[in-house]
């Protein structure tokens, strides 16, 4: 029998989009309130976060110390997304880390390292290694490596520098900067 007949499509399934909008829109929303990006010192909000399929990601991540996610305030993206944004905003600025997100939105309290690619991680791969560009800091050029796990959906990112917002799918990438992020409602950027 061909497993692939068996095979759920996280990648394409209804509910599991949504849920990279919804943490995506959260990025944005963070970026967008945010109104410190030019000044000299100032480090912004940053994050990064991994939807994945499985139970857990212990062979490719180690907990990142200390830093944890705050379940007790809210354990999954979807629940209430006002409160996520909230506690996303707060994680964003005082914590180090990725957040592991399962697809049914229920966020992880460990905060992780994802370990980097070595050789015959990617032998499913398509592509093989993919190409960093030159705006990708480490927190980047990790979410890209990390979206090519077989059990990795997505990984959206927060740049801490500039604002921008990322998401990595298999390898590539769809990115937007500051400037572009929220249409006609970012008063800043639209022109």
């Amino acid at each position: 029998m061909d497993d692939s007949e068996l095979r759920i499509a996280y990648e394409s399934h209804d509910g599991v989009r949504e849920l990279i909008d919804c943490v995506r829109y959260t990025l944005e929303g963070i970026s967008l309130d945010f109104d410190r990006w030019g000044d000299r010192y100032v480090k912004g909000p940053g994050m990064y976060v991994a939807v994945v399929t499985g139970p857990t990601v212990a062979e490719f991540a180690d907990p990142m110390g200390h830093n944890r996610w705050p379940t007790d305030r809210c354990r999954a993206v979807r629940l209430d997304l006002e409160t996520f944004f909230e506690t996303a905003q707060e994680v964003a600025m005082t914590r180090d880390g990725a957040i592991v997100v399962s697809v049914d939105g229920v966020v992880q309290e460990q905060m992780v390292r994802f370990r980097d690619l070595v050789p015959g991680d990617l032998e499913d791969a398509d592509g093989g290694r993919a190409e960093y560009e030159d705006w990708m800091g480490s927190r980047h050029m990790s979410a890209l490596d990390t979206s090519q796990r077989a059990n990795v959906i997505a990984t959206v990112t927060l740049s801490e520098e500039t604002g921008r917002v990322t998401i990595f799918e298999r390898g590539s990438f769809d990115t937007h900067e500051r400037a572009e992020l929220g249409g006609e409602w970012n008063v800043d950027g639209y022109v």
